[in-house]
């Protein structure tokens, strides 16, 4: 534990500082023992909400969960970033029409009125929020949900720090402006500690203090930033990593302040089970890599077989996250609690078997149009995998690219092999290593729960059934990412039995074209030819004398 330590620190310094992955008596306040047996829905009612990050991925997820499940909730206050060509009420209108709220849309079609967008940038000083909206969130909110950040893992530093530590920052001096706040719940990532291997429920020190890191980087220009990024970073793998870690530090300063609670999902894929199974709505991390190999563009990717592949349904971290914010509002923990949401040292599921199971689902439920028939390998051999990409990837492409060409169309598939190969040399990282994760919070959470709120909020991932998960997680990609139709799968597997065969008869064609040429230069090759097309036609000159005999 010593090696942990900063500069002037000591060890019971520390503790003061970090949670040891228990709850102790001293650590929750009196006079909440009343307010504690009330149900997660039971003290949401009522509530005022502010949610960054709400029209992504996780955010829509906890947006609909906290309108299904805490019906009584007073109000959502979501900050909305106005894009060029579409105002923030029409990104959240568009947000509201998703099949993902359908559910919420048949109990109270009225659902959007409790939805209320504010105008923000996370990018400009006070997250561009107005004194007029600021005075109203500061006179209202009782829980903030933090989930906005920039999750790209090649993210300029700058970009990053701005997004991921510096909008952290802002969000928590609004939050101690707020007069009746009762808990600040922040989104890291199982990953911001990815340079250790076990990694406990504790906020490490940070890699440098995040203040001088802004200080130093203002007056630098973008090439210079650049060129430092790889030294600054050390043995993270990229700047996401980094800047969460330096952002948790940030959360962790204002615990004498504010009730904090900390999120650490490791890698969050589609939904378990709410609102339906399998729902999914982006490209981003597996499911993009699912995609390609099912349409037949994927056919080698590194990772280590045997490597524990921590992902976390969406729906887990959600219900994980509502059930922490209720927590860390009625109990009030001294000291800021981090949950490490993972499933590897629960109920671990390997990229090998992962390999397995999406082959097999993408061939019972194929996607159209594809490719190739589904048939990717994982490998932990840098040269093998290169060879593969060679003989798999770029050759082919290249052939359908001429094909294009002569065709008179725009050639596409080596810029979709390029793009898909830096996409996956991103997760490389993740994908060939394991990590041990402390996971006693988590547990320590559940057992608080009511039986009927480890249901309604269920993030036992012991339950979680990994075949049936990613059976369900390859149809969402189909449904909910590439909008195709359940009812076309008869087409698709027509099309994937068209794809075989055209396979097939290549490589008896090149088989056959390869034989010849090395039979023209070798008699000893001639002669073995010749004897099998010899014994070839004797056997079938027997066939037929037999079945007329039978005749």
């Amino acid at each position: 534990m010593s090696t942990e330590l900063s500069e002037g620190q000591d060890l019971d310094g520390l503790r003061e500082h970090a949670t040891d992955g228990t709850t102790r008596p001293s650590d929750i306040c009196s006079g909440t023992a009343g307010s504690s047996m009330a149900s997660i829905a039971e003290y949401y009612a009522g509530k005022s909400v502010l949610i960054t990050g709400a029209t992504g991925f996780m955010g829509k997820v906890l947006v609909e969960k906290l309108l299904r499940s805490c019906p009584e909730v007073k109000a959502l206050y979501i900050l909305v970033r106005p894009k060029a060509g579409q105002s923030m009420q029409q990104r959240v209108s568009d947000m509201m029409k998703c099949k993902l709220f359908d559910r919420v849309r048949e109990d109270n079609p009225d659902f959007h009125q409790k939805i209320i967008p504010i105008s923000s940038e996370l990018m400009q000083p006070g997250l561009a929020i107005s004194p007029e909206d600021v005075e109203k969130l500061t006179g209202c909110i009782n829980i903030v949900f933090h989930c906005a950040a920039t999750i790209r893992f090649d993210e300029p530093l700058k970009h990053a720090l701005q997004l991921n530590v510096i909008a952290t920052q802002q969000l928590l001096s609004l939050a101690q402006q707020m007069h009746h706040l009762e808990a600040f719940i922040h989104i890291s990532t199982a990953y911001a500690n990815c340079n250790r291997k076990h990694i406990d429920e504790v906020i490490y020190p940070p890699p440098v203090e995040p203040k001088k890191l802004i200080e130093s980087l203002e007056w630098m220009d973008d090439g210079i930033v650049r060129d430092i990024t790889p030294r600054l970073i050390g043995d993270r793998p990229n700047t996401y990593t980094y800047t969460k870690a330096l952002a948790e530090y940030v959360v962790q300063q204002e615990q004498d302040k504010l009730n904090i609670g900390i999120i650490r999902p490791s890698i969050v894929g589609a939904s378990w089970q709410e609102p339906f199974s399998g729902w999914i709505d982006n490209f981003n991390g597996p499911s993009g890599v699912f995609i390609a190999a099912g349409k037949g563009i994927l056919r080698t990717m590194r990772a280590n077989n045997d490597a524990v592949a921590d992902l976390i349904p969406v729906d887990v971290v959600i219900n994980l996250t509502l059930a922490a914010g209720w927590y860390t509002a009625v109990h009030r923990p001294k000291t800021a609690l981090v949950y490490n949401c993972t499933t590897g040292g629960i109920n671990p599921f390997h990229w090998g078997e992962i390999e397995h199971h999406v082959m097999s689902s993408f061939k019972r439920n194929p996607l159209e149009q594809a490719f190739r028939r589904p048939n990717a390998n994982i490998t932990s051999n840098y040269l093998i995998n290169q060879y593969w990409i060679l003989v798999s990837h770029k050759f082919p492409a290249l052939i359908y690219d001429l094909f294009l060409r002569l065709s008179g169309q725009k050639p596409q598939m080596m810029r979709i092999f390029n793009r898909l190969h830096k996409a996956i040399g991103l997760l490389e990282y993740f994908s060939s290593q394991d990590w041990e994760w402390n996971s006693e919070n988590m547990s320590m959470l559940m057992s608080q729960l009511t039986p009927e709120d480890r249901k309604t909020f269920n993030f036992d991932v012991r339950q979680l059934n990994w075949p049936e998960y990613i059976e369900n997680y390859c149809i969402g990609t189909k449904k909910y990412v590439l909008n195709e139709d359940m009812s076309d799968i008869p087409a698709a597997r027509q099309h994937l039995r068209k794809l075989r065969n055209i396979r097939y008869t290549f490589n008896t064609l090149l088989v056959i074209f390869i034989w010849r040429v090395f039979i023209a230069r070798s008699q000893m090759a001639r002669n073995i030819w010749y004897f099998v097309v010899s014994l070839c036609f004797k056997f079938l000159s027997y066939f037929r004398a037999s079945s007329t005999l039978t005749n």
